[in-house]
This record gives C-alpha cells, structure tokens and sequence, in this order.
C-alpha cells in the first residue's frame, strides 16, 4: 500500500510503498477513513519536533478515525467492523508506531476507544489529538470549570476547541488572536470579549490562561496579564524556545504548567461533547493524494481550523 512518510529531516513527506500491517496479540488493525494533518506534522519535517520520532522512515498521521479490519488473539474488547479513533500519543501511531497517511494502520488496542453514533469521520479525526489536547489543556491541567474566567491566546485548530470545551462546562472566556480574520468565529462561539493582545484583559481577572500558540512572547504576556495566584497552561509549541518574564512568575506569583496530549478519557469527553453538539472543528478536506500539499499549506500558514484528508 502507499504510505507518506518521513525520510530525513527538512525533507519533504515522501509517498513510498509499504506492507499492509499485520494485528500483533494484543493490536488491532483499522482502515482509516480520516487521518488530521496536524502542526506537528509540521514540526517532525522541519526539525522542531524531528527527535519525537522513534524511527525513520515511519509513516506520519497521529489524528485517526476508521473501522476495525482485524483484532489480534488477545483482544476481546474490540471487534472487526467497530467504529473507532486513536487518541493521539507520543508511544502511539504517527510518532512512535507507524501512522495514519496511509489506508490501514495497527494500534495497540489500548490506545483505541469506540466512536460514538452521529460523530462525523473527520470531526472525529480531529479530536483524537486537536480536540483531546485542547480539552486536557483547559479543563484537566487548567481546572476550568463553571464560572471560570478563562484566556485563550491563539483561536486556530487548537485555541478555538479549546474555546468550546471552556464554554461547554460553563467558563467565560476571553480571547487573543492576532488574526482578525477569526474574531467573528469567535464572538459567533459566545466568547465574552475578542482582542489581538491577551494583555487587553490584565484587568479582567483571569483566572486561567491557556497558551496555544507558544510562541515564547505569547507565554510572557500570559504571566503577566493573569490575575495574581492564576494559572497559565503551555500547550502551543510554536517555537522550540523562549523567555519568560522570571520577576512576575515569582512576585504574583503565577502557577506555569505544561500540557501535551491528553488520555482515553479526554478524548472519550471530546467526543461526547461532539456528538451533543458542543464541540465541532473547523474542518477543510483533501484527499490522500493531498497530503504532503496539506502539510505544505499549513506551514505556510494558510489553514484554518483543522485539515483532514478522507480516505
């Protein structure tokens, strides 16, 4: 089968042939039916993320939706012709286990949850690693929850999931995005207010604020717009490196966590908050034949919300 692949750092995704994967024990094989195309991508190829890599050549795409074609001897909890997803995981598919970009992918099967009825394939795709890492962000590492006052700094892929999930469990949350072009999406959500700068709302009270951008200068005004004893969640990388401002972490002071990925369970509440209509990405398809154009694309910065290539 034909699979795109990572070959060499600053390299271009490659379309190779590969075997068709084989269900180990305790694997199950899906055919994929949507596979997201995500920054990370992005980040493996150009050497931002290129270490993560567990092996090269190895075939990319960590957002993936499909229906079981075979289950290894020891699986009893996943069946052939279920309907599925893989949250994504740095040990998981498309960064340490072959990926998506390709018609079949094996998976452990505890890495795979049930999708549930009415979720569409490519909302699904985008929120196995989209979705769940914008939820494990705000709400599991953020403690978001009813009546918090929450920024969220970037409103693309990420930030605008991260949004929803904020506003779905009750939170009013105030968003920073230099691109004006998506303020109107976001007034559209029910956001309270939208500006280009999170330093816009220092005297609003934040009690949370979610970088998914991290650019290294979004993470310094993050410390110094939320409010005293508030909290900022890194999520965003995009830069590998930057500086924060160490006087006003330390005096307001100001809990800084990291965020990457999330668990089953995130992703399993994503899912559900999809399929009752509160959560839904942005979603602009390819084809498989697409993919390295979609890469291409979102490195350039022309994508909004989420790609997904249909397969």
């Amino acid at each position: 089968m034909k699979a795109w692949q990572f070959v060499a750092e600053n390299q271009p995704l490659t379309l190779n042939d590969v075997p068709e994967p084989t269900a180990g024990p305790d694997d199950v094989v899906i055919d994929v039916k949507a596979a997201g195309i995500c920054h990370s991508d992005v980040g493996y190829l150009n050497g931002t993320l290129t270490p993560v890599l567990a092996f090269h050549p190895i075939t990319l795409g960590h957002e993936i939706a499909g229906i079981i074609s075979a289950v290894g001897e020891n699986v009893s909890t996943l069946t052939v012709g279920d309907r599925v997803v893989v949250p994504a995981k740095v040990e998981g598919a498309g960064t340490s286990l072959n990926g998506g970009f390709a018609a079949k992918v094996a998976s452990p099967a505890t890495y795979v949850i049930p999708l549930p009825d009415g979720v569409d394939w490519d909302q699904a795709a985008a929120a196995t690693d989209a979705g769940m890492t914008s939820y494990h962000a705000a709400i599991t590492r953020g403690g978001v929850t009813v009546g918090t006052k929450v920024g969220i700094i970037g409103f693309g892929g990420l930030g605008s999931l991260g949004a929803q999930a904020a506003l779905a469990v009750g939170a009013e949350v105030y968003v920073a995005e230099t691109n004006e072009a998506v303020h109107e999406f976001a007034r559209e959500l029910g956001v309270a207010d939208v500006a280009t700068d999170i330093a816009d709302f220092t005297d609003t009270g934040l009690d949370v604020i979610i970088d998914y951008a991290g650019f290294g200068t979004t993470t310094a005004a993050a410390i110094l717009a939320v409010k005293p004893g508030g909290r900022v969640v890194q999520v965003g990388l995009g830069v590998a490196e930057g500086s924060i401002p160490l006087l006003q972490l330390v005096l307001k002071p100001v809990d800084l966590l990291g965020s990457v990925a999330g668990s089953n369970d995130d992703c399993a509440a994503v899912l559900a908050l999809v399929a009752e209509g509160k959560l839904s990405s942005r979603v602009t398809h390819v084809t498989f034949d697409e993919i390295k154009d979609g890469v291409e694309r979102l490195e350039r910065g022309e994508v909004v919300g989420r790609l997904v290539a249909m397969l």
